[in-house]
């Protein structure tokens, strides 16, 4: 699909404008993690290896690339304090952990980026969808995960008040590789029980997180009840994960929501959360999504060589990098894939659609657990 049919294509001054905010905020940023007095023990110690001065290398976000990949293996394992700036000392922080069905989980400390993140989102919600005020169900993963009190804060944001049900991925995923179906069918219901209850005790929850399959899941409880999503109080839910591809959005605002309104998001917890440009029949449930710049920065590059974006519309990997003052890491190739969109009127920067598991590692990676 091109730029054109795309709702509102960004100008080439607010394409201009935006990469002059992120090269700024890059030379930022870069500062910060690589000065003695506010940089973490990791940083400046690999600014010793590198035997360059990024303060004075790094102008623009391009430059970035002088750094090497980022690699998954530096953030399994501890001690998690050579990733805590000095800038930040003395500040609460918190650890989240992503992955772990096998091995050390990756590990990322949080002190507000979590909320920073989830505020701006927040912010961004239609009100009409998401009434200031409303309470909110999150149903999805909990644990050591970003998302639990990330959902709660935003809830919080707009004034209303979370309520969360208990799902551990990593027993969902250990039942799916021993072949136990009966147990995994219990355990969702279990967590479907722990939302309807939550929707039966009259606590005017209005809004919602939750994934593909347990949105499916749920509704298909309810139309067993006799009710709906939209009977059930809901009026808003966001959902994410590589579950939520156009044909189970268009299957899902056919067949599930009951007209309540549903935006997609692709996030993780080491990035942040990337919103959507509108999806709906004008698009045939196109989502692309639009990384949170100059915070995080999403591209789509060649399988062959990561330093190289391919063309509009052609499929890459997805490669991720994060700029905040909690966190640096430039360059990291995710383990998605999916096609490049053009700037967004919103979202003046590359966009990403179609993302799915990397077909070179899918085969090996249990994908879609909640």
């Amino acid at each position: 699909m091109s730029a054109e049919t795309l709702e509102g294509t960004a100008s080439p001054e607010a394409i201009r404008q935006a990469k002059e905010e992120l090269d700024a905020h890059v030379r930022e940023i870069v500062a910060w993690h690589f000065s003695p007095e506010t940089g973490c023990p990791f940083w400046l110690n690999k600014a010793q290896e590198l035997g360059w001065d990024p303060r004075s290398e790094i102008h623009s976000y391009e430059d970035l690339s002088k750094f090497p990949l980022f690699e998954d293996e530096w953030l399994r394992g501890g001690p998690l304090q050579r990733w805590m700036p000095k800038g930040l000392e003395g500040k609460p922080v918190y650890v989240f952990e992503t992955g772990g069905t096998t091995g050390i989980p990756k590990s990322r400390i949080n002190f507000d980026d979590f909320r920073t993140d989830y505020s701006i989102f927040a912010d961004n919600l239609p009100d009409e969808h998401f009434p200031k005020g409303a309470n909110w169900l999150m149903l999805g993963p909990s644990g050591p995960r970003r998302l639990r009190l990330a959902i709660e804060h935003l809830a919080q944001h707009r004034g209303g008040i979370c309520f969360c049900i208990d799902l551990d991925p990593r027993w969902v995923v250990k039942l799916i590789k021993k072949g136990w179906m009966e147990h995994l069918e219990a355990y969702k219901e279990h967590c479907i029980d722990q939302a309807l209850t939550v929707l039966s005790a009259n606590h005017n929850v209005q809004c919602m997180f939750t994934t593909p399959k347990l949105l499916e899941s749920l509704a298909l409880k309810l139309e067993e009840k006799g009710s709906s999503i939209r009977e059930a109080g809901i009026k808003g839910i966001f959902s994410g994960g590589t579950e939520f591809t156009p044909q189970w959005n268009r299957f899902a605002h056919e067949e599930l929501l009951d007209g309540a309104y549903m935006t997609p998001t692709y996030g993780n917890t080491l990035m942040g959360l990337a919103a959507s440009a509108p999806s709906g029949p004008h698009n045939d449930y196109k989502i692309s999504y639009y990384a949170p710049q100059p915070r995080a920065v999403t591209e789509v590059v060649s399988f062959d060589d990561p330093h190289q974006k391919v063309g509009f519309g052609e499929t890459g990997r997805v490669k991720l990098t994060t700029l905040t003052k909690e966190f640096f890491m430039p360059g990291f190739l995710e383990r998605d894939e999916g096609e490049r969109e053009p700037p967004f009127e919103k979202y003046p920067w590359d966009g990403v659609s179609g993302v799915r598991p990397y077909s070179k590692l899918s085969g090996g990676t249990t994908v879609g657990v909640y």
